[in-house]
């Protein structure tokens, strides 16, 4: 069985992250800390999961003010391991019938400029282009890795007859910070949990190890950290996990995400009742649908672990029909359903801490988890905290409250409750879509040469 982790587990991976948020950044993004005084429609494209969005937003000149028009669709499973060509064109389709929709005209002659929002490994070359360093998430289209991902959505905009120019290309998290930001400058990091996992953090330019020797015009940049990837020896894997990692399309890649992500974490469970029907009678004979890797697709089956997990009622009903319906597993009896709730139980919380631990690591990275406040007096209790707010979206902490609540537990246990009362975890609604937007709109009111990138 899975084992809940020691504390000095968490201890562990918060210093470890402090490496990791040098040292295994992938890029350093655009800055978010900006006036947000423009005026005018722009137009965001998030890409980063199994679902993609499109949006309009509207801005009014003034912060915190702006009207929104989101779209979003599933993205079909074969786009996902198809031809680029075929992946782009859904997604300019998409664009278009946003467009048709509002009162802009394709055939505009004033540029529209677009934000873009691409949640997989890049190596930025400008604030506008990037070249796909691998995919994740489940997608697997090998002629797109290599190539320079805005200019392939550029060409297929001019293809479809949009007027519009890839004005920033950003990752989900940073996305996220910019909107977050925005509605609230408090706000140093942001952190996605959904489907698959990452984090990014403001951070001082001379505290940043790639940019030491470089001249730079901006006092601090915004790292992506990739955070999926991270690996330490303070991460307790399981024979669970060693094995989900073996069969997924990606081994020993993303070691982090597969241990707290939507994506993985329903499969965890079904592995688990897997080895526990074939070591016990506790559920009856083994049911062949629990031998396949993924039976139900990515992320698919966590919705449903977070169905039984959450589910209240006497005789755990909804277990017993998503058991059956799902997994094809009948009539269990209360004290085998019970112990399926208990299975997602465990597994739920020991992702839910370990994203706890590495949020912590940001926080003491940057000096925001009460070692850079300033003392008034001798104790803890006498010390003023700076308010700290991290920005997070994603399906798993918004829509798994028990995994949401998991977390909250674990930021106070890891901080203590004098600081966490400091740190306020902000849901950022459709914030990696609509803060490309927002860059968007704030790179065509400045020169490039304020953007700061390595």
């Amino acid at each position: 069985m899975i084992v809940g982790v020691p504390p000095v587990c968490y201890f562990g991976m918060v210093f470890e992250f402090l490496s990791c948020c040098n040292l295994a950044a992938l890029s350093v993004s655009c800055s978010c800390i900006l006036p947000w005084s423009e005026k005018g429609t722009f137009y965001g494209l998030d890409l980063g999961g199994t679902n993609f969005r499109v949006l309009r937003v509207e801005l009014g000149g003034q912060r915190s003010s702006f009207d929104r028009d989101v779209a979003q669709q599933a993205i079909p499973p074969r786009l996902m391991t198809g031809r680029s060509e075929d992946l782009f064109d859904f997604i300019a389709s998409s664009l278009q019938h946003l467009v048709e929709k509002g009162n802009d005209s394709e055939q505009s002659p004033i540029i529209k400029e677009l934000g873009f929002t691409f949640s997989f490994p890049v190596k930025q070359t400008s604030v506008s282009s990037g070249i796909l360093i691998k995919w994740t998430k489940g997608f697997a289209i090998t002629d797109m890795v290599g190539k320079e991902v805005a200019g392939v959505l550029q060409q297929t905009l001019a293809r479809k007859g949009l007027n519009m120019q890839v004005a920033v290309l950003v990752n989900n998290t940073v996305g996220t910070l910019a909107l977050g930001h925005y509605h609230d400058a408090d706000t140093v990091a942001a952190v996605i949990i959904g489907t698959g996992t990452n984090a990014c953090y403001w951070e001082r330019t001379d505290a940043i190890i790639k940019c030491q020797g470089l001249l730079t015009t901006s006092g601090g940049m915004v790292v992506n950290m990739e955070w999926g990837n991270f690996w330490s020896s303070h991460m307790p894997r399981t024979s669970y996990d060693i094995e989900l990692d073996a069969e997924s399309p990606n081994p020993n890649d993303q070691g982090f995400e597969k241990m707290i992500s939507g994506m993985y974490l329903g499969d965890i469970v079904r592995r688990v009742i897997l080895r526990m029907s074939q070591e016990s009678d506790v559920f009856g004979p083994v049911f062949s649908s629990l031998s396949v890797p993924f039976a139900l697709g990515y992320a698919s089956m966590t919705p449903l672990m977070a169905a039984m997990h959450e589910d209240d009622s006497p005789e755990l009903t909804k277990v017993a029909r998503i058991l059956k319906d799902d997994l094809k597993i009948p009539d269990l009896p209360l004290k085998a359903r019970k112990l399926v709730v208990k299975v997602c139980d465990v597994v739920a919380r020991r992702a839910a801490r370990l994203a706890a631990a590495g949020i912590v690591g940001i926080l003491k990275k940057i000096g925001r988890d009460g070692s850079g406040c300033i003392r008034v007096g001798r104790t803890r209790s006498d010390t003023k905290m700076r308010r700290t707010v991290v920005a997070i979206e994603g399906s798993l902490y918004t829509q798994y409250t028990m995994f949401r609540e998991y977390l909250h537990e674990a930021l106070h246990e890891i901080l203590g409750e004098d600081i966490a009362q400091h740190v306020i975890l902000k849901v950022t609604e459709d914030g990696s879509g609509t803060g490309a937007a927002l860059l968007a709109a704030s790179h065509s009111s400045k020169s490039v040469d304020n953007v700061q990138l390595l």
